[in-house]
């Protein structure tokens, strides 16, 4: 019995820390993703041709699991499933994606990464908007996700706005100064800022989509073959129109197949599995709460690798965000809770007498102890502080 215990604990706390250490090993994935599409780009590759490659190679790596591992439980494919795939293959691989880089090639990749601060509040937004979060605004978590969502609006128009001095943590050991560089004067900030604005509401509607087409569709790898297989047909209807040289979809063992596979692999197949899952154990708003490190990870390997300068502007504005985003995370962690109490409830079983269970409270942790009566005729349930 001992033993049986141990094991039930060990096995609820892995389930509770796997989603975490997921998204947390997603963000070092996506960093280096930033720094090595950069790296192409700065070696001529064409982002349309980098997104039309990056999905083929996902789909070459994801469709044989999907095949495999999902032939028993893999639903019927429809044509509403399919029109909605066809959808998230235009949201996230092509809108998202090839708008993110071109935001990135005008301004840097710390900057960009630090931009993707905002996908948090606005998939809440979206999340409020389709009835995937609720809002109570008696409630002070609930309060706490509006205020947050606010704040990291706040510090994104900071970004956009104020650009400031250049902080050179390198060479002067972090001290501000106002000089500028040809690099700096070069960057399109006010456009690529734009297209980075867009990328982000193309990939929280992304998150938005595929929280419903999974409850539609309930097998992640065969979803995410699917998307990465229509996404790459469409990305490369779009290369053709938009890359007329033929040249530029030549690859070597150079740093533009780095790019391709690296990001394909990490950022598209196992990426996209990975969200699925999270997403339908803790939702789109879960997911998206841990951008913030990504931005610390770019900001440190693309100030080493790339030589990039990072504004005053930008750090205020991250600070800004970030703390507006934990202010939504805590909320979103006092709805789990909430969400967790009443499953509890709702799994105990109706006896002759009154039960009682006791828990520690979600807002002051006080500890309350809720009667259940016998029947739905005995009285509303009551709450002993």
């Amino acid at each position: 019995m001992g033993e049986q215990r141990v094991r039930s604990a060990l096995s609820k706390v892995i389930n509770k820390v796997k989603p975490y250490i997921a998204i947390v090993s997603l963000q070092f994935g996506y960093a280096g993703m930033y720094i090595v599409s950069l790296l192409s780009f700065k070696h001529g590759m064409s982002n349309f041709v980098l997104t039309t490659y990056r999905h083929l190679v996902a789909t070459i790596l994801i469709a044989p699991f999907a095949l495999l591992l999902e032939r028993k439980i893999r639903p019927r494919m429809t044509l509403p499933i399919f029109l909605r795939i066809v959808v998230l293959g235009l949201l996230e691989p092509v809108l998202d994606q090839n708008l993110y880089y071109l935001g990135m090639k005008s301004t840097t990749a710390t900057y960009s990464s630090a931009f993707v601060n905002m996908l948090p509040a606005v998939t809440f937004i979206l999340a409020v908007i389709f009835r995937l979060e609720k809002i109570d605004s008696k409630k002070i978590h609930s309060l706490a996700k509006i205020i947050g969502t606010a704040i990291t609006v706040a510090g994104a128009m900071v970004m956009t706005l104020y650009k400031g001095p250049i902080v050179d943590f390198i060479k002067s050991g972090g001290v501000a100064h106002h000089g500028t560089t040809t690099e700096s004067a070069d960057k399109h900030w006010v456009t690529g800022t734009i297209m980075l604005l867009g990328s982000i509401l193309a990939w929280a509607s992304y998150f938005i989509l595929q929280s419903f087409t999974l409850k539609k569709y309930p097998a992640e790898l065969s979803l995410t073959a699917w998307i990465c297989f229509v996404g790459m047909i469409e990305d490369g209807i779009l290369a053709l129109i938009m890359v007329r040289d033929l040249s530029a979809w030549k690859v070597g063992w150079d740093s533009r197949l780095l790019a391709a596979a690296y990001s394909g692999i990490v950022c598209s197949g196992i990426a996209y599995y990975v969200q699925g899952v999270v997403i339908r154990e803790r939702g789109p708003v879960f997911l998206t709460s841990f951008s913030p490190l990504c931005m610390i990870i770019t900001a440190a390997l693309g100030t080493i690798v790339l030589a990039e300068k990072v504004h005053l502007g930008s750090i205020l504005g991250a600070i800004i965000i970030v703390s507006g985003l934990y202010t939504v995370v805590w909320g979103k962690s006092k709805d789990v809770k909430d969400a967790e109490t009443d499953e509890k409830i709702k799994e105990l079983p109706i006896t002759n007498s009154a039960t009682q269970i006791s828990f520690d409270d979600n807002i002051d942790g006080a500890s309350k102890t809720v009667t259940i009566p016998a029947s739905k005729n005995s009285g509303d349930i009551k709450t002993i502080p």
